[in-house]
């Protein structure tokens, strides 16, 4: 089977409802059977899924899930967004600029999105309305912070890309570093942008003096003790991205007895729902290993190069073509499969061209957080409505337009400038 009509046969599936791990599992059989016969396919469908199950490096996905769901458990997030709010509350927009940086803190221990953004809005959106915020900023306040969750490390999409790639998950986690913390910063600037677009009148808290905004931290110095010694323990070669997903969920569940959460009913439901959203990626991630044996064997990502040639662009145009790429499904599909689909085909081409294969792995991540806010797909917008469903959702995608905008300048910083996102793992 030609690769056109297997991409085409790919996407129609995926369109017709069909589960992407399926989807591809199928389209990848069918066209490895068209190329080299049923027997050596089924031997290689089969090979895929038993080497891939029984691998050690695929380990660092439930443990990093366990982590996350613990920390969850754990209640920490209300402890980060009473320690954002007691340093930023006398601003203006100051409880969205907290939901900010308390979404970028949570994510550093959490690794989700999507449970970034359903625990922060149960906490900073009753807080915001009180204070007359809009449904408008508050909503798209907390979904946008929510997409920080699959970049600042641990991040389970960087592990994925990791894996399909064959990439160093250490030095992706280090990479997300500094452009996560750029993200905050221009999410906190896309709060008082909206503030001016929309002209919110709003009303803010008075200022805490010195030794009570210190006193906030102390709720969160476990959460943060705990993202050192995962990062810094990778950073100083202590332990790999396995090792430290061990340690993390280790340290998460320790947390989690010291806060006093540590309930037989709640840690059954994390160890189920970790169960659950493992088995899930999984399917997806070997679904996608098999299709990536298709795309090799179909010439496709030769057949795109010869294409490129021709048309005789540079490394930078095609860079932008892929943005393009990225925009466009991000309104389509959603994060897992945007990846699962994309990186097999795209990421020789791009590391042909010459970019490191770390950065183009934050690239595509940031990339990929615009699926979560623009529409029609939207996944974070679409728990922010489940959390508030008071709250109209084309209301919340009119609020999300700044920060749309910040991601489009974070990756063109990213583009302009490589050493945000590779200065501090090549300084392992």
């Amino acid at each position: 089977m030609a690769w056109p009509f297997g991409m085409a046969a790919l996407l129609a599936l995926i369109f017709a409802g069909v589960p992407i791990a399926f989807a591809m599992t199928a389209v990848g059989l069918v066209g490895v059977v068209s190329i080299i016969g049923w027997q050596p396919a089924l031997a290689m469908l089969g090979q895929v899924y038993f080497d891939s199950g029984r691998s050690y490096t695929l380990s660092v996905v439930p443990l990093f899930l366990l982590m996350g769901n613990l920390v969850v458990q754990s209640g920490v997030a209300g402890d980060l967004y009473a320690a954002a709010n007691a340093w930023l509350r006398h601003r203006k927009g100051g409880l969205a600029m907290a939901t900010i940086v308390a979404c970028g803190g949570f994510s550093s221990v959490c690794g989700s999105s999507l449970a970034t953004t359903a625990t922060m809005a149960r906490i900073s959106l009753p807080a915001m309305r009180r204070y007359g915020y809009s449904d408008r900023l508050a909503a798209s306040s907390i979904a946008a912070g929510g997409t920080l969750g699959i970049l600042i490390p641990p991040s389970v999409i960087l592990v994925i890309y990791g894996i399909l790639t064959q990439q160093n998950i250490g030095k992706l986690f280090l990479a997300g570093v500094l452009p996560g913390i750029v993200g905050i910063i221009g999410y906190m600037i896309a709060v008082r942008l909206s503030l001016v677009m929309y002209s919110e009148h709003l009303e803010t808290e008075p200022k805490l003096p010195l030794i009570d905004r210190i006193r906030a931290l102390r709720g969160v110095v476990w959460a943060l003790a705990l993202f050192v010694f995962v990062l810094g323990g990778i950073y100083l070669g202590v332990f790999t991205a396995t090792e430290a997903a061990g340690m993390g969920a280790g340290g998460a569940f320790l947390l989690t007895f010291l806060r006093g959460r540590l309930t037989l009913r709640a840690t059954l439901s994390t160890l189920f729902d970790t169960a659950k959203t493992t088995a899930v990626m999984f399917f997806i991630l070997f679904g996608a290993l098999y299709f990536l044996n298709y795309v090799n064997f179909s010439g496709l990502t030769g057949d795109l190069r010869n294409w490129i040639n021709a048309l005789g662009v540079g490394p930078y145009q095609v860079i932008f073509m892929v943005v393009l790429v990225y925009l466009v499904l991000g309104c389509l599909l959603e994060s897992i499969s945007m990846i699962t689909l994309t990186v097999p085909i795209l990421f020789p081409i791009v590391t042909g061209l010459g970019f490191d294969p770390i950065w183009f792995g934050i690239f595509v991540v940031i990339a990929t957080e615009l699926s979560f806010i623009t529409p029609p797909i939207g996944m974070n917008v679409f728990v922010m409505r489940t959390v508030a469903p008071d709250i109209p959702i084309e209301r919340i995608f009119a609020g999300i337009v700044p920060f749309v905008a910040m991601d489009i300048v974070r990756l063109g910083l990213l583009i302009a400038i490589p050493a945000m996102a590779l200065l501090i793992p090549n300084s392992m």
